[in-house]
Formats: C-alpha cells, sequence, structure tokens
C-alpha cells in the first residue's frame, strides 16, 4: 500500500508535525512535500517512500483500506 495525501496529512496532525519538519526528517524539499499533500503532484515512489519511513520511525503506523470494519485507509499511533 501506498501511502495517500490524506494520510500524510493525517499523520503529520497525530504527531504534531508541521510540513517542514516531515520534509527535513524525510530529506525532501518542503516544496515537493506541500504538492503532495494537495495532490497537486504525484511524488516518485521514493518519494512517497522515504516520507512514509519518516511517519512511520516518528510513531505512525498505516491502516489500508478496509482494515478496520467501517473505515477506508487511515493512521494511527504505535502502541508504546
Amino acid at each position: 500500500m501506498e501511502m495517500t495525501p490524506d494520510q500524510c496529512r493525517a499523520a503529520r496532525a497525530l504527531i504534531k508535525w508541521n510540513q517542514q519538519r516531515l520534509a527535513d526528517a524525510a530529506g525532501i524539499g518542503i516544496a515537493t512535500l506541500t504538492l503532495f499533500e494537495t495532490g497537486t503532484s504525484a511524488p516518485r515512489s521514493a518519494t512517497v517512500e522515504v516520507l512514509e519511513r519518516a511517519l512511520r520511525d516518528a510513531g505512525v503506523v498505516f491502516l489500508e483500506e478496509g482494515e478496520m470494519i467501517d473505515g477506508g485507509a487511515g493512521v494511527r499511533l504505535r502502541k508504546q
């Protein structure tokens, strides 16, 4: 499963990161992140992978569509 722009924004909100912090953690430009999160541009898969890895390292768990009874794709925090 590849992370969606909605999941990216929700994940940042869960861990209280702004776009700059995620861009820095993933080693990408903030413009690239903004274009992805707004759905303006689809980045390369490698870019989405580094974003997802940075969020996972910060404690985010990604949920695939259908994983929850009444929900689509989503995010939650990893149990500490």
